[in-house]
Protein backbone atom coordinates (compact mmCIF):
# COMPACT_ATOMS: atom_id res chain seq x y z
CA UNK A 1 0.00 0.00 0.00
CA UNK A 2 2.79 2.52 0.72
CA UNK A 3 4.13 1.43 -3.08
CA UNK A 4 1.05 1.85 -4.67
CA UNK A 5 0.14 5.35 -2.49
CA UNK A 6 3.91 6.60 -3.76
CA UNK A 7 3.33 5.51 -7.42
CA UNK A 8 -0.03 6.60 -7.29
CA UNK A 9 1.19 10.45 -6.48
CA UNK A 10 3.93 10.47 -8.50
CA UNK A 11 1.62 9.73 -11.63
CA UNK A 12 -0.70 12.37 -10.71
CA UNK A 13 2.34 14.41 -10.36
CA UNK A 14 3.64 13.42 -14.45
CA UNK A 15 0.14 14.35 -15.43
CA UNK A 16 0.13 17.83 -13.64
CA UNK A 17 3.73 18.22 -14.96
CA UNK A 18 2.81 17.82 -18.75
CA UNK A 19 -0.08 19.49 -18.52
CA UNK A 20 1.90 23.19 -16.90
CA UNK A 21 4.48 22.30 -19.42
CA UNK A 22 2.04 22.49 -22.15
CA UNK A 23 0.01 25.44 -20.96
CA UNK A 24 3.94 27.24 -20.71
CA UNK A 25 4.76 26.60 -23.59
CA UNK A 26 1.76 27.53 -25.31
CA UNK A 27 1.74 30.49 -23.95
CA UNK A 28 5.46 31.54 -24.19
CA UNK A 29 5.95 30.19 -28.03
CA UNK A 30 4.08 29.32 -31.33
CA UNK A 31 2.78 26.10 -32.25
CA UNK A 32 5.90 24.38 -33.39
CA UNK A 33 8.09 25.85 -30.53
CA UNK A 34 5.21 23.88 -27.99
CA UNK A 35 5.11 20.73 -29.95
CA UNK A 36 9.32 21.10 -29.91
CA UNK A 37 8.95 21.58 -26.18
CA UNK A 38 6.74 18.73 -25.21
CA UNK A 39 8.69 16.72 -27.50
CA UNK A 40 12.02 16.97 -25.72
CA UNK A 41 11.96 14.57 -23.23
CA UNK A 42 11.36 11.75 -25.29
CA UNK A 43 14.86 12.12 -26.99
CA UNK A 44 17.05 11.21 -23.39
CA UNK A 45 14.07 9.22 -22.34
CA UNK A 46 14.98 7.14 -25.37
CA UNK A 47 18.41 7.01 -25.38
CA UNK A 48 18.79 6.37 -21.58
CA UNK A 49 16.08 3.92 -20.86
CA UNK A 50 18.56 0.72 -21.50
CA UNK A 51 21.01 2.16 -18.98
CA UNK A 52 18.54 2.96 -16.50
CA UNK A 53 18.19 -0.61 -16.48
CA UNK A 54 21.57 -1.83 -15.86
CA UNK A 55 21.58 1.31 -13.14
CA UNK A 56 18.62 -0.43 -11.50
CA UNK A 57 20.12 -3.60 -11.51
CA UNK A 58 23.38 -2.26 -10.27
CA UNK A 59 22.44 -0.39 -6.93
CA UNK A 60 18.56 -1.69 -6.48
CA UNK A 61 15.64 -0.39 -8.04
CA UNK A 62 14.54 0.96 -4.56
CA UNK A 63 17.10 3.64 -4.42
CA UNK A 64 17.67 4.61 -7.97
CA UNK A 65 13.36 4.74 -7.44
CA UNK A 66 14.13 7.04 -4.34
CA UNK A 67 17.18 9.36 -5.84
CA UNK A 68 15.01 10.08 -9.46
CA UNK A 69 11.88 10.88 -7.72
CA UNK A 70 13.68 13.39 -5.67
CA UNK A 71 15.28 14.70 -8.78
CA UNK A 72 12.06 15.40 -10.22
CA UNK A 73 10.90 17.09 -6.99
CA UNK A 74 13.65 19.06 -6.82
CA UNK A 75 13.75 19.91 -10.68
CA UNK A 76 10.41 21.40 -10.30
CA UNK A 77 10.34 22.62 -7.67
CA UNK A 78 13.37 24.82 -8.52
CA UNK A 79 11.17 25.86 -11.86
CA UNK A 80 8.42 27.16 -9.99
CA UNK A 81 10.40 29.21 -8.23
CA UNK A 82 12.49 30.49 -11.17
CA UNK A 83 9.01 31.39 -12.26
CA UNK A 84 8.18 33.22 -9.60
CA UNK A 85 11.31 35.68 -10.74
CA UNK A 86 11.28 35.63 -14.43
CA UNK A 87 9.01 34.88 -17.02
CA UNK A 88 9.75 31.57 -19.00
CA UNK A 89 11.39 31.05 -22.33
CA UNK A 90 11.05 28.56 -25.00
CA UNK A 91 14.90 27.76 -24.14
CA UNK A 92 13.83 27.45 -20.45
CA UNK A 93 11.03 25.01 -20.78
CA UNK A 94 13.14 22.81 -23.25
CA UNK A 95 16.18 22.33 -21.03
CA UNK A 96 13.51 21.28 -18.07
CA UNK A 97 11.96 18.99 -20.42
CA UNK A 98 15.36 17.49 -21.45
CA UNK A 99 16.09 16.85 -17.84
CA UNK A 100 13.20 15.18 -16.87
CA UNK A 101 12.90 12.84 -19.60
CA UNK A 102 16.54 11.69 -18.37
CA UNK A 103 15.59 11.55 -14.87
CA UNK A 104 12.47 9.64 -16.25
CA UNK A 105 14.47 7.17 -17.89
CA UNK A 106 15.92 6.54 -14.47
CA UNK A 107 12.76 6.05 -13.06
CA UNK A 108 10.60 3.97 -14.72
CA UNK A 109 13.00 1.03 -15.15
CA UNK A 110 13.32 1.26 -11.58
CA UNK A 111 9.52 1.29 -10.85
CA UNK A 112 8.94 -1.47 -12.83
CA UNK A 113 11.70 -3.98 -11.22
CA UNK A 114 10.60 -2.65 -8.01
CA UNK A 115 7.27 -5.06 -7.55
CA UNK A 116 9.09 -7.98 -7.13
CA UNK A 117 11.03 -6.75 -4.13
CA UNK A 118 7.89 -6.05 -1.95
CA UNK A 119 6.14 -8.58 -2.46
CA UNK A 120 5.93 -12.60 -3.08
CA UNK A 121 5.78 -13.94 -6.77
CA UNK A 122 1.84 -14.98 -6.12
CA UNK A 123 0.71 -11.52 -5.99
CA UNK A 124 2.38 -9.63 -8.79
CA UNK A 125 -0.89 -9.89 -11.02
CA UNK A 126 -2.67 -8.23 -8.18
CA UNK A 127 0.03 -5.38 -8.15
CA UNK A 128 -0.16 -5.47 -11.53
CA UNK A 129 -3.51 -4.51 -11.07
CA UNK A 130 -3.19 -2.05 -8.68
CA UNK A 131 -0.56 -0.11 -11.10
CA UNK A 132 -3.18 -0.23 -13.72
CA UNK A 133 -5.58 1.64 -11.22
CA UNK A 134 -2.95 4.01 -10.30
CA UNK A 135 -2.28 5.11 -13.77
CA UNK A 136 -6.14 5.63 -14.52
CA UNK A 137 -6.68 7.77 -11.41
CA UNK A 138 -3.55 9.54 -12.34
CA UNK A 139 -5.52 10.30 -16.15
CA UNK A 140 -8.55 11.03 -14.69
CA UNK A 141 -7.53 13.61 -11.65
CA UNK A 142 -3.99 14.54 -12.84
CA UNK A 143 -5.12 17.22 -15.64
CA UNK A 144 -8.41 18.67 -14.31
CA UNK A 145 -5.93 18.93 -11.55
CA UNK A 146 -3.20 20.52 -13.93
CA UNK A 147 -5.93 22.53 -15.14
CA UNK A 148 -7.63 23.89 -11.75
CA UNK A 149 -3.63 24.90 -10.65
CA UNK A 150 -3.41 26.74 -13.81
CA UNK A 151 -6.69 28.81 -13.53
CA UNK A 152 -5.31 29.82 -10.25
CA UNK A 153 -2.11 30.62 -10.03
CA UNK A 154 -0.72 29.89 -13.48
CA UNK A 155 2.17 27.72 -14.62
CA UNK A 156 4.46 28.72 -11.27
CA UNK A 157 1.19 26.69 -8.65
CA UNK A 158 0.67 23.88 -11.40
CA UNK A 159 4.89 23.13 -11.59
CA UNK A 160 4.47 23.59 -7.42
CA UNK A 161 1.78 21.26 -7.31
CA UNK A 162 3.48 18.66 -9.04
CA UNK A 163 6.55 18.60 -7.25
CA UNK A 164 4.64 18.89 -4.21
CA UNK A 165 3.10 15.75 -5.03
CA UNK A 166 6.11 13.89 -5.88
CA UNK A 167 7.55 15.03 -2.45
CA UNK A 168 4.27 13.37 -0.88
CA UNK A 169 5.93 9.94 -2.73
CA UNK A 170 8.84 10.20 -0.92
CA UNK A 171 8.50 9.04 2.38
CA UNK A 172 6.27 6.40 0.93
CA UNK A 173 9.12 4.98 -1.15
CA UNK A 174 11.67 5.69 2.27
CA UNK A 175 8.88 3.51 4.36
CA UNK A 176 9.07 0.69 2.19
CA UNK A 177 10.41 -3.46 2.96
CA UNK A 178 11.82 -4.64 0.45
CA UNK A 179 12.61 -8.29 0.70
CA UNK A 180 15.85 -9.92 0.97
CA UNK A 181 17.41 -10.86 -2.51
CA UNK A 182 16.08 -14.72 -3.45
CA UNK A 183 18.09 -17.34 -3.51
CA UNK A 184 17.76 -18.31 -6.95
CA UNK A 185 19.11 -14.51 -7.86
CA UNK A 186 22.39 -15.52 -9.85
CA UNK A 187 25.08 -12.29 -9.50
CA UNK A 188 24.73 -9.40 -11.80
CA UNK A 189 28.04 -9.33 -13.56
CA UNK A 190 30.76 -6.90 -12.78
CA UNK A 191 32.10 -4.79 -15.74
CA UNK A 192 31.19 -1.46 -18.08
CA UNK A 193 27.87 -0.57 -18.25
CA UNK A 194 27.45 -1.66 -22.06
CA UNK A 195 28.82 -5.15 -20.74
CA UNK A 196 26.22 -5.25 -18.13
CA UNK A 197 23.47 -4.11 -20.71
CA UNK A 198 24.93 -6.61 -23.48
CA UNK A 199 23.99 -9.10 -21.10
CA UNK A 200 20.68 -8.60 -20.30
CA UNK A 201 19.78 -8.39 -23.41
CA UNK A 202 21.50 -12.24 -23.64
CA UNK A 203 19.41 -13.38 -20.90
CA UNK A 204 16.25 -11.89 -22.97
CA UNK A 205 17.52 -13.59 -26.10
CA UNK A 206 18.22 -17.15 -24.67
CA UNK A 207 15.29 -17.13 -21.72
CA UNK A 208 12.48 -19.44 -23.85
CA UNK A 209 9.75 -16.80 -22.12
CA UNK A 210 11.53 -13.54 -22.10
CA UNK A 211 12.04 -13.36 -26.10
CA UNK A 212 8.46 -14.12 -27.01
CA UNK A 213 6.88 -11.81 -24.57
CA UNK A 214 9.57 -8.91 -25.74
CA UNK A 215 8.19 -9.44 -28.71
CA UNK A 216 3.91 -9.57 -28.01
CA UNK A 217 5.17 -6.23 -26.27
CA UNK A 218 7.08 -4.62 -29.17
CA UNK A 219 3.74 -5.66 -31.67
CA UNK A 220 1.21 -5.22 -29.49
CA UNK A 221 2.25 -1.45 -28.65
CA UNK A 222 3.09 -0.50 -32.08
CA UNK A 223 -0.49 -1.85 -32.97
CA UNK A 224 -2.53 -0.11 -30.51
CA UNK A 225 -0.50 3.37 -29.67
CA UNK A 226 -0.83 5.46 -32.82
CA UNK A 227 -4.54 4.43 -33.78
CA UNK A 228 -5.47 5.09 -29.66
CA UNK A 229 -4.23 8.37 -29.80
CA UNK A 230 -2.84 10.11 -33.23
CA UNK A 231 -5.64 7.49 -34.98
CA UNK A 232 -9.15 8.56 -32.79
CA UNK A 233 -8.18 12.37 -33.48
CA UNK A 234 -7.96 11.75 -36.90
CA UNK A 235 -11.06 9.67 -37.00
CA UNK A 236 -13.04 11.61 -35.49
CA UNK A 237 -12.34 14.68 -37.33
CA UNK A 238 -13.02 12.62 -40.70
CA UNK A 239 -16.82 11.36 -39.36
CA UNK A 240 -17.42 14.70 -38.00
CA UNK A 241 -18.02 13.16 -34.18
CA UNK A 242 -15.74 16.22 -32.97
CA UNK A 243 -13.83 16.77 -30.13
CA UNK A 244 -16.96 15.62 -27.62
CA UNK A 245 -17.35 12.38 -29.85
CA UNK A 246 -13.62 12.30 -29.16
CA UNK A 247 -13.69 12.23 -25.67
CA UNK A 248 -16.53 9.56 -25.46
CA UNK A 249 -14.67 7.53 -27.11
CA UNK A 250 -11.53 7.89 -25.01
CA UNK A 251 -13.51 7.95 -21.36
CA UNK A 252 -14.97 4.52 -22.56
CA UNK A 253 -11.25 3.01 -23.38
CA UNK A 254 -10.60 4.29 -19.73
CA UNK A 255 -13.25 2.45 -18.32
CA UNK A 256 -12.77 -0.50 -19.99
CA UNK A 257 -8.60 -0.45 -19.16
CA UNK A 258 -9.66 0.43 -15.44
CA UNK A 259 -12.17 -2.44 -15.38
CA UNK A 260 -9.62 -5.15 -16.64
CA UNK A 261 -7.09 -3.57 -13.78
CA UNK A 262 -9.77 -3.67 -11.04
CA UNK A 263 -10.83 -7.32 -12.36
CA UNK A 264 -7.05 -8.56 -11.70
CA UNK A 265 -6.22 -5.98 -8.84
CA UNK A 266 -9.28 -8.08 -6.69
CA UNK A 267 -8.64 -11.80 -8.46
CA UNK A 268 -5.02 -11.62 -7.93
CA UNK A 269 -4.44 -14.48 -10.21
CA UNK A 270 -5.79 -15.60 -14.04
CA UNK A 271 -5.51 -19.27 -14.67
CA UNK A 272 -3.34 -20.55 -17.71
CA UNK A 273 -1.90 -16.82 -17.71
CA UNK A 274 0.51 -16.99 -21.19
CA UNK A 275 -2.70 -18.08 -22.99
CA UNK A 276 -5.41 -15.42 -21.75
CA UNK A 277 -2.61 -13.23 -22.22
CA UNK A 278 -2.20 -13.81 -26.18
CA UNK A 279 -5.95 -14.63 -26.41
CA UNK A 280 -6.53 -11.22 -25.18
CA UNK A 281 -4.39 -9.23 -26.88
CA UNK A 282 -5.68 -11.36 -30.17
CA UNK A 283 -9.46 -10.18 -29.16
CA UNK A 284 -8.48 -6.42 -28.33
CA UNK A 285 -6.64 -6.11 -31.87
CA UNK A 286 -9.84 -7.11 -33.40
CA UNK A 287 -11.44 -4.41 -31.75
CA UNK A 288 -8.90 -2.18 -32.76
CA UNK A 289 -9.78 -2.87 -36.72
CA UNK A 290 -13.24 -2.67 -35.93
CA UNK A 291 -12.95 0.79 -34.74
CA UNK A 292 -12.62 2.76 -38.20
CA UNK A 293 -15.59 0.97 -39.50
CA UNK A 294 -17.80 1.76 -36.74
CA UNK A 295 -20.90 4.45 -38.12
CA UNK A 296 -21.54 6.43 -34.51
CA UNK A 297 -20.16 7.14 -31.88
CA UNK A 298 -22.07 5.35 -29.37
CA UNK A 299 -21.23 2.30 -30.74
CA UNK A 300 -17.10 3.32 -31.27
CA UNK A 301 -17.67 3.74 -27.35
CA UNK A 302 -18.23 0.46 -27.24
CA UNK A 303 -15.85 -0.97 -28.80
CA UNK A 304 -13.42 1.17 -27.45
CA UNK A 305 -15.10 -0.38 -23.55
CA UNK A 306 -13.90 -3.88 -25.07
CA UNK A 307 -10.26 -2.19 -26.44
CA UNK A 308 -9.25 -1.37 -23.04
CA UNK A 309 -10.69 -4.23 -21.72
CA UNK A 310 -8.90 -7.05 -23.33
CA UNK A 311 -6.23 -4.68 -23.83
CA UNK A 312 -5.77 -3.95 -20.33
CA UNK A 313 -5.97 -7.42 -19.26
CA UNK A 314 -3.35 -8.80 -21.60
CA UNK A 315 -0.66 -5.92 -20.49
CA UNK A 316 -1.13 -6.14 -17.29
CA UNK A 317 -0.59 -10.32 -17.68
CA UNK A 318 2.44 -9.45 -19.44
CA UNK A 319 3.91 -7.62 -17.18
CA UNK A 320 3.11 -9.83 -14.38
CA UNK A 321 4.83 -12.80 -16.19
CA UNK A 322 7.73 -10.65 -17.17
CA UNK A 323 8.49 -10.13 -13.00
CA UNK A 324 7.93 -13.46 -12.54
CA UNK A 325 9.80 -15.07 -14.78
CA UNK A 326 12.90 -12.51 -14.99
CA UNK A 327 15.86 -13.41 -13.00
CA UNK A 328 16.05 -10.75 -10.76
CA UNK A 329 19.50 -9.60 -10.91
CA UNK A 330 18.49 -8.60 -14.55
CA UNK A 331 14.61 -7.17 -13.67
CA UNK A 332 16.28 -3.70 -14.61
CA UNK A 333 17.75 -3.99 -17.17
CA UNK A 334 14.57 -6.15 -18.82
CA UNK A 335 11.81 -4.05 -17.59
CA UNK A 336 13.89 -1.05 -19.72
CA UNK A 337 13.74 -2.59 -22.48
CA UNK A 338 10.12 -2.97 -22.32
CA UNK A 339 9.78 0.24 -20.90
CA UNK A 340 11.72 1.40 -24.34
CA UNK A 341 9.25 -0.40 -26.57
CA UNK A 342 6.07 1.28 -24.43
CA UNK A 343 7.39 5.22 -23.42
CA UNK A 344 10.08 5.65 -26.26
CA UNK A 345 9.73 3.75 -29.82
CA UNK A 346 5.98 3.18 -29.81
CA UNK A 347 5.50 6.97 -29.94
CA UNK A 348 7.46 7.19 -32.82
CA UNK A 349 4.59 5.85 -34.86
CA UNK A 350 2.62 9.31 -34.62
CA UNK A 351 4.23 10.51 -37.81
CA UNK A 352 3.91 7.47 -39.55
CA UNK A 353 -0.14 6.90 -38.45
CA UNK A 354 -0.68 10.43 -39.33
CA UNK A 355 1.21 10.19 -42.98
CA UNK A 356 -0.22 7.22 -43.76
CA UNK A 357 -3.87 7.93 -42.95
CA UNK A 358 -3.45 10.90 -45.11
CA UNK A 359 -2.50 8.13 -47.77
CA UNK A 360 -4.92 6.04 -47.29
CA UNK A 361 -7.72 6.73 -44.68
CA UNK A 362 -8.13 5.36 -41.70
CA UNK A 363 -9.81 2.27 -42.54
CA UNK A 364 -6.64 0.78 -43.83
CA UNK A 365 -4.34 2.23 -40.72
CA UNK A 366 -6.35 0.63 -38.18
CA UNK A 367 -6.75 -2.69 -40.06
CA UNK A 368 -2.61 -2.57 -40.44
CA UNK A 369 -2.65 -1.89 -36.88
CA UNK A 370 -4.69 -4.71 -35.62
CA UNK A 371 -3.03 -7.09 -37.82
CA UNK A 372 0.61 -5.75 -35.89
CA UNK A 373 -1.06 -6.83 -32.20
CA UNK A 374 -2.92 -9.73 -34.04
CA UNK A 375 0.79 -10.88 -34.97
CA UNK A 376 1.92 -10.74 -31.64
CA UNK A 377 -0.74 -12.55 -29.95
CA UNK A 378 -0.63 -15.24 -32.50
CA UNK A 379 3.02 -15.70 -32.45
CA UNK A 380 2.50 -16.18 -28.29
CA UNK A 381 -0.10 -18.66 -28.72
CA UNK A 382 1.68 -20.63 -31.54
CA UNK A 383 4.82 -20.69 -29.13
CA UNK A 384 4.35 -23.46 -26.37
CA UNK A 385 6.39 -21.96 -23.86
CA UNK A 386 5.10 -18.58 -23.80
CA UNK A 387 1.20 -20.41 -24.48
CA UNK A 388 1.99 -22.81 -21.28
CA UNK A 389 3.35 -20.30 -19.05
CA UNK A 390 1.40 -19.76 -15.98
CA UNK A 391 1.46 -17.17 -12.80
CA UNK A 392 2.57 -18.97 -9.29
CA UNK A 393 -0.42 -19.67 -7.03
Amino acid sequence: MRWLGAYTASMIGDSVFYMALAWAAARTGNASQTGLVLAAGSLPRALLLLGGGVLADRLGPRRVVIASDTARCLVILALAGTLLLTTPTVGLLIAVALVFGAVDALFLPAVGALPPRITAASQLARVQGMRGLAARTANVVGAPLGGVAVALGGPVLAFAAAGILFAVSLPLLLALRVLPRPARETAAPAGAARHELADGLRHIRRHPLLGPLMLVVALSELGFVGPLNLGLILLSDERGWGASGMGWIVAAFGTGAGASALLLAVRGRMPRAGLVMCLTVLVGAVAVGALAFVPSVPLAAAVAVLVGLFAGLGGSLCGALIQTVTDPAYLGRVTSVSTLFTHALAPLSFPVTGAAVALWGTGPVFATSAALCAAGAVTGIVLAPLRRAELPH
